[in-house]
């Protein structure tokens, strides 16, 4: 492939002094090559397609140079693979496996050969694409899952308009039927190059892209300059099409992101009857204008065409028949609950319909897709990260529908191309232009034993994975040590506290420790049950539900000169303390109904609940309420739900009750010795170790104490536990309850 001038909706990225750094070293070559084709989702999809280079390395047993093919890894991301995340397989060996097939019904026990062939000391898992790469005789290869190459590739008329594209763009691009991914594909598309002298790449029906070059460079160009004009073919036919998809029956809504809030903990809460799971919503264009054309419901039925798409999105979405002109909020949830339970039953007849004795059981039947008319579009996965990639190839199919969509022009053929033989083509399902994969190809994806495989490598989930988690009060102190070791644990966190900058920087905290995707911010005031109500319907939106309400903040008012509180000030103490927490139960409460999921409060009293004390008359009654509050709470929202909270001794370390002045105020008071030169924590330890003498463990209370109790109380293995208070004072006897 010469350079190419211009390019017309995808960049040239390649930087010639960035690639010279990796002068003499092909793997590292292959890696900037993979990243910079991964770096865009045009080009191919969070995980999917593979890159290849065939390089020489020297034999550890001889020390001759030997030729090595070197692939993307089982389950790698191009666009953030490293060196380490190739696959490095002897060629020779590769070549000889093709002695060793039995034929097609077989291909499945070549795999086992492949760790076989492994170069060195390597011991990345091979991709089962790997001999894909092998017999091709090119000395670089991209297998990639662009949405434009993949509308020629699921089009009824794809081979035939693929010998427009080609004559048009005075390319040599090769039409291969539909074969499962596997050995024999890798024999096909062998041949198919062997019989097309000069061919510059492939179009797999139903599936993707193969493009190829003698370096590095040349074979990057290929892949772009192929894609981008497979883009300018597709959308010029879109642009003389006009509409898409029949047209629009149903237009957006204005307020939906407030509909979609009210609806995502029932939904969630449904199509978590296997596993919980996190959504992601997203209400961009291409998500709206399929969710509310006309042919949205019977596309949505023939589900996705290429492999790389419906592991994700399974071998359907499902699409909610809803009026927003007619149909109400509370219509629309009962909708949702009867059409989840269509889909489950319909998902178990096509797995009944295809599995075999040895075939992997059934995993779950709940879509990982919903579509809904004026809303958009809803994804599920078990974490953030997934349920977003999920939407993203959902978005992605939808690009495909579109492109087949726009290449209609006439009859559908009698005999599909996607076809390999012509006894197979009444076994593909289409809609006007667009070609769906028969379903028991569907199924030997899906429910592939390799792909199972790989799923069995994944490592244990943490403990509070697929938990959704509002940490109040979590900029400072208790709160801020929860969100941490909470994110470490695995949860999805909301840090929300009056100090918002600071919630800001402690979720950025927590993101490091688990992942930014996984943690969010938000403002919050306990004095406002408006602002309560925010950041509840916050965290929904941005996770999905609400599996535990943490709150760790409080106020402790200081008289002034007087020595006496005010009116006010007693008011607030009681408002914030007490009546707050009152108001997130009572907000909460409508999401852990909808979810019908097991879910947890935990809230933070004092020891001071049981400790009179001259001076601090607010603050210790207000904490003795809520002791009561929270074990009314536990009958209220039982049996779902379980409240309990901690009753901390002081917690000085760290707390945003103990500013600088008050705890030097302290230690006047207690005749302690300091100086102002010292570090507030300093001095805070110091005040801490005071307190600590008057318990049996002389230990001052830390933060990540609190955190610990109140990490177990959340989670599930506190699992009978509700109504409790427990104490953590280090053994403060004064605090003994009579």
């Amino acid at each position: 492939m010469s350079e190419i001038k211009e390019t017309t909706y995808l960049k040239d990225l390649w930087n010639v002094t960035q690639a010279q750094t990796t002068a003499g070293n092909e793997l590292a070559l292959l890696r900037y090559r993979s990243n910079l084709l991964g770096a865009d989702l045009r080009i191919t999809n969070f995980g999917g397609g593979n890159t290849s280079s065939k390089i020489e390395l020297a034999d550890p047993f001889t020390g001759d140079p030997v030729r090595v093919l070197a692939v993307k890894g089982s389950g790698g991301d191009l666009g953030s693979i490293t060196e380490a995340g190739f696959a490095l397989l002897y060629l020779d060996r590769l070549e000889q496996l093709k002695e060793l097939y039995r034929g097609e019904q077989y291909e499945d026990e070549m795999v086992r050969y492949y760790p076989l062939s492994a170069f060195g000391e390597n011991r990345v898992a091979a991709s089962i694409d790997t001999p894909l790469h092998a017999f091709l005789p090119f000395a670089h290869v991209d297998h990639l899952h662009p949405d434009w190459a993949i509308a020629l590739a699921a089009s009824a008329n794809g081979k035939r308009k693929l010998e427009e594209f080609n004559k048009n763009f005075s390319r040599k691009i090769v039409w291969v039927p539909w074969q499962r991914p596997g050995f024999e594909l890798a024999l096909l598309i062998q041949r198919a190059v062997q019989d097309n002298p000069g061919a510059e790449g492939l179009i797999l029906g139903g599936h993707g892209l193969f493009t190829w070059g003698t370096t590095q460079r040349d074979c990057y160009l290929n892949s772009i300059h192929t894609i981008d004009q497979m883009g300018e073919f597709i959308l010029d036919h879109q642009s003389r099409k006009g509409t898409v998809f029949g047209g629009l029956d149903r237009s957006a809504l204005p307020d939906r992101k407030r509909i979609a809030t009210e609806i995502l903990p029932a939904l969630r809460g449904i199509v978590s009857s296997h596993r919980r799971v996190i959504a992601h919503y997203t209400d961009d264009e291409d998500a709206l204008t399929f969710a509310g054309s006309k042919w949205s419901r019977e596309l949505s039925m023939l589900g996705t065409s290429c492999p790389d798409h419906f592991l994700r999105t399974r071998v359907s979405p499902m699409f909610v028949e809803w009026d927003p002109a007619t149909d109400g909020l509370q219509v629309l949830k009962t909708r949702i609950g009867e059409q989840v339970v269509q889909y489950r039953a319909d998902y178990k007849k096509y797995y009944d319909e295809w599995a075999a004795t040895d075939s992997p059981k059934l995993r779950d039947s709940n879509p990982s897709v919903v579509i809904i008319p004026g809303l958009g579009l809803f994804g599920f996965g078990k974490n953030k990260k997934e349920a977003r990639i999920t939407t993203e190839f959902f978005i992605n199919a939808i690009h495909v529908l579109a492109g087949a969509n726009a290449l209609e022009d006439g009859a559908i053929p009698n005999y599909l191309p996607q076809a390999r033989r012509p006894e197979q083509s009444a076994l593909f399902t289409h809609f006007h232009n667009y070609v769906a994969l028969p379903r028991v190809e569907a199924f030997r994806i899906e429910y592939w034993a390799l792909e199972d495989a790989k799923l069995q490598r994944m490592p244990a989930e943490a403990e509070f994975s697929r938990k959704i988690v509002l940490v109040i009060g979590g900029a400072s102190g208790i709160g801020r040590e929860v969100a941490l070791l909470l994110a470490r644990k695995g949860a999805h966190v909301v840090v929300a506290d009056f100090d918002q900058s600071g919630a800001k920087k402690v979720s950025g905290e927590a993101g490091a420790l688990g992942a930014n995707e996984f943690v969010a911010s938000t403002s919050i005031d306990l004095n406002s049950s408006e602002n309560l109500a925010d950041a509840i319907r916050f965290t929904v939106l941005q996770f999905g539900g609400i599996d535990c309400v943490i709150n760790t903040a409080a106020i402790y008012p200081v008289p002034g000169a007087s020595g006496e509180l005010t009116e006010a000030q007693w008011a607030e103490t009681f408002q914030v303390n007490v009546t707050g927490n009152y108001l997130l139960a009572q907000h909460a409460e409508w999401v852990f109904k909808d979810q019908k999921l097991s879910a947890s409060m935990v809230l933070t009293s004092s020891a001071n609940a049981v400790v009179p004390k001259k001076g601090s008359e607010a603050y210790d009654t207000s904490k003795a309420a809520l002791g009561h509050l929270i074990r009314e709470l536990a009958i209220k929202l039982g049996p779902t739900v379980r409240v309990n909270g901690i009753a901390p001794a002081t917690v000085v370390a760290g707390s945003a009750m103990f500013p600088r002045d008050r705890v030097m105020q302290s230690l006047e008071r207690y005749k302690i010795e300091f100086s102002e030169s010292e570090s507030t924590e300093d001095l805070r330890s110091k005040l801490a170790n005071f307190y600590a003498q008057r318990t049996l463990t002389k230990n001052p209370v830390l933060p990540q104490d609190c955190a610990a109790a109140i990490a177990w109380l959340a989670g599930d293995q506190s699992a009978k536990t509700t109504g409790h208070v427990i104490p953590v004072d280090g053994g403060l006897w004064e605090a003994y309850v009579r």
